[in-house]
């Protein structure tokens, strides 16, 4: 199985990289999503603008493979930019996902970064085996509030509820970091990768 990772500048892809391999993907590092791969995964860290900037350039190339039906997954901002704006500054996400991404105002502390707990709230076949209350590991400021309740998967509290997983058919969103998240992550990776098999 062929996996592309985005690269546009805005993460660290050894992670991520190292991650898939190790569950037995065939990695190829791409500026832009290509027919070759049979998933496709957006990471990132970072400013939201910075974001918006950097995909400009390949934004129709991300929404053409998202809209194709094949699996994508976006992680940290990569989950962000599937929305279509965003408090943390200026510029356009992809729009795939309806609503805005907004500062964790309720938040005892910004940002919010460590290992918190996982509760799913609608079945996915992207969380199966994950049992609830399990952690996951965060490193952010800001998290999506989307338009239609119905794509969020799975909420995460840090004084608010917030989307920790978002997804809709075979896109997927998820506001932690599953390659910095132990067997619990490896479980979400593994689970995407079934899904792209299907």
């Amino acid at each position: 199985m062929r996996v592309g990772v985005l690269s546009i500048g805005v993460s660290n892809l050894f992670s991520i990289t190292s991650s898939l391999k190790r569950l037995g993907a065939e990695v190829m590092i791409l500026e832009k999503p290509t027919d070759a791969v049979d998933a496709f995964v957006f990471p990132g860290v970072g400013n939201f603008t910075q974001g918006a900037s950097r995909i400009k350039r390949v934004k129709e190339d991300l929404l053409s493979y998202i809209n194709s039906g094949r699996p994508f997954l976006g992680i940290c901002l990569g989950m962000q930019m599937l929305f279509e704006a965003s408090e943390e500054g200026p510029g356009d996400g992809l729009g795939f996902f309806k609503g805005r991404v907004e500062r964790l105002r309720a938040a005892p502390k910004i940002p919010h970064m460590g290992w918190n707990r996982l509760h799913s709230v609608r079945y996915s076949p992207l969380t199966e085996n994950v049992e609830p209350g399990e952690y996951v590991y965060f490193m952010h400021s800001y998290a999506p509030n989307p338009t239609d309740e119905r794509i969020v998967l799975a909420i995460t509290s840090y004084g608010l509820d917030f989307p920790s997983i978002v997804g809709e058919k075979s896109v997927f969103g998820t506001q932690f970091h599953p390659e910095k998240s132990g067997q619990t992550g490896q479980k979400i990776l593994r689970n995407f990768l079934g899904i792209s098999r299907r």
